[in-house]
This record gives C-alpha cells, sequence and structure tokens, in this order.
C-alpha cells in the first residue's frame, strides 16, 4: 500500500461501522488512496449486542500491515458525546477531518404486526441518528473552519439501503431508518454546500452479516473459470464512496447511487408526475375520479423488496 499519490493522499477521513464488511471494506480502500482514516466501531453483534472482541483495531492494524495510517475509535455515534469523540479523534490525531463515511447499522427485522417499540427504536437510534449525530459535530466544525478562512474540500458518504428507496417485506424500522438517511442527505447537502461540504449517499448491494439472510439464495461467491469477480463483494461498492469522499467528485453533491456488483446507478428519487389543477376545493367524489385517472396515467411503484 503505497498511498502517497492516491485520490485521497492527505486526506483525513472517517468511516464509522468500520469494523467488518462495506466499512472495513471502504476503511482500506481509503487507506490504500492515501488516506488516513479513523476507524470507527462499537465492537456489536448484529443485533446490537456487545461483542467481546475489538474489529476496529484489527482494521486498523491490517490498514497499517499494508502500509497505511489509522487509528481505532470505539465510541457510540449514535450518542452525543460519541460523536464528538469521534472528530476530536480524527482532528486531535491527524489536525483535521476531511471526509465522514456513515455506514454504522444493525438489523432488528420483524413484520410489522410483530414489530416491538424497543426494536424500532434501536434501529432507528443507531441508523438514522447514528448518521445524524457524526454529521452534526462534523459540519460544525466544517463551519468554524469556513468561518475561519478556511473553506474546505469536504465530503460526506451515507449509506441508505433499496429498502429505503423501495420498502423491504418484514423491515419497517429498517426500511424507515434507511428512507430518513435519504432525507438527511438532501438537507444536509442543500444547508452545507456554502461551507464548502458535498453530501451524497450510497445505496449499496453486498455481502455483509446484514444482507447474508436477505440474499441468501443470490449471495453463492462464484467459482470455477472466469469467476474471479465476485459480484457481491463489499470491496465492489468502496471505489464509489472512495470517489465520493475525495476532492475529484467536485459539483457531485446531493445525489443517491445504486451501487451492486460492477454496476452503478444515478437514482432519481420522488419527482412529480401527472397532476390536475381544479383552481378551487375539489369535492370528494370529483377527486377521486381525477386521482383515479392520474394513478393511471403516472409511472407504477418500484416493486416492495419481498412482496
Amino acid at each position: 500500500m503505497d498511498g502517497r499519490r492516491g485520490l485521497c493522499a492527505g486526506r483525513v477521513v472517517v468511516v464509522t461501522g468500520a469494523g467488518r464488511g462495506l466499512g472495513r471494506a471502504h476503511a482500506r480502500a481509503f487507506a490504500a488512496e492515501g488516506a488516513r482514516v479513523v476507524v470507527n466501531d462499537l465492537g456489536v453483534g448484529l443485533d446490537g449486542a456487545p461483542d467481546a472482541d475489538s474489529p476496529a483495531v484489527r482494521v486498523v492494524a491490517e490498514i497499517r500491515a499494508a502500509g497505511g495510517e489509522a487509528v481505532a475509535h470505539g465510541g457510540d455515534v449514535a450518542t452525543n458525546e460519541g460523536a464528538a469523540s469521534l472528530v476530536r479523534t480524527a482532528v486531535e490525531t491527524y489536525g483535521g477531518l476531511d471526509t465522514l463515511v456513515g455506514n454504522a447499522g444493525f438489523l432488528r427485522d420483524r413484520m410489522l404486526v410483530n414489530l416491538a417499540e424497543d426494536d424500532w427504536d434501536a434501529v432507528i437510534r443507531v441508523h438514522l441518528k447514528g448518521h445524524f449525530l457524526p454529521l452534526k459535530h462534523a459540519a460544525g466544525y466544517w463551519r468554524a473552519e469556513a468561518k475561519a478562512g478556511r473553506t474546505p474540500v469536504a465530503r460526506v458518504v451515507h449509506t441508505s439501503s433499496g429498502a429505503g428507496l423501495l420498502g423491504s417485506v418484514g423491515q419497517g424500522n429498517y426500511s424507515a431508518a434507511k428512507a430518513g438517511i435519504l432525507g438527511l442527505t438532501l438537507v444536509a447537502a442543500a444547508e452545507l454546500g456554502r461551507y464548502g461540504v458535498q453530501v451524497n449517499a450510497i445505496a449499496p448491494v453486498a455481502r455483509t452479516r446484514m444482507t447474508e439472510a436477505v440474499f441468501a439464495e443470490t449471495m453463492a461467491v462464484p467459482e470455477g473459470p472466469g469467476s474471479a469477480f465476485d459480484a457481491m463483494a463489499p470491496e465492489n461498492v468502496s471505489p464509489v464512496v472512495v470517489w465520493l469522499g475525495s476532492a475529484a467528485c467536485s459539483g457531485v453533491s446531493g445525489r443517491v447511487f445504486e451501487v451492486e456488483g460492477g454496476r452503478v446507478t444515478v437514482m432519481e428519487g420522488w419527482r412529480r408526475g401527472p397532476g390536475a389543477e381544479r383552481g378551487g376545493r375539489w369535492g370528494v367524489r370529483e377527486v377521486g375520479e381525477t386521482m383515479l385517472k392520474l394513478v393511471a396515467r403516472a409511472e407504477p411503484p418500484g416493486a416492495v423488496y419481498g412482496a
């Protein structure tokens, strides 16, 4: 690993949830491109329960063994102090912060009628609050830098999901959290551009602990001649994240990219479709007849995962 001339040479990058899966792949990819990386992972199980080992420390060791620079952070980024200490770690260790990648999360899947309030709260907390609080503290740092005349070339990459874009049966809490991350991304892009910050999101499809049950039938690693490309490897997503986290993506903000295997797609989200204007208040029956006609002219919604 010699990132002295890499795309992110000299940049300081924070990756949350970077102990395994996608986060680990991102952290290693940033380091390979010359970034100094803060590897955050609370070290919990798939359901949020404490884990005895420290995956963040292991990833840091991997990066350093390859000649890169990294430091571990084990704080809970869904708490105000944990998120604040994450930004402090970057600034105090490496002298600044250039890129924030939000990736932390876990699952507690249930059908809606069986979904407990605690399971709703826990998933919303880790995914949505765990994206908001690091963003808030990073944005505060970047705003202060801009006001001091040191306008940053800052980047934020959030992690949503196809579940947030289309919904996913049995994942009402996860789908709501991931959809919320998309809304947060759009607002942040609009608010923070004046401070030199670009904010985008990805909707990745890859093999991780969180997706292995969902994609069990389609996630087999290819075998045999001509099968070197593993379409479900987390490492396939990281080039997109690294580019979005670099200075090279100037002018790209407020966008959502779906990334799967060797394919990347710009997702276009909610846009106004067919409409009708009456010039006054609708009657109930009249508006109903009009809405049926509008729905007939509109594009059908995408299929919900698992439906």
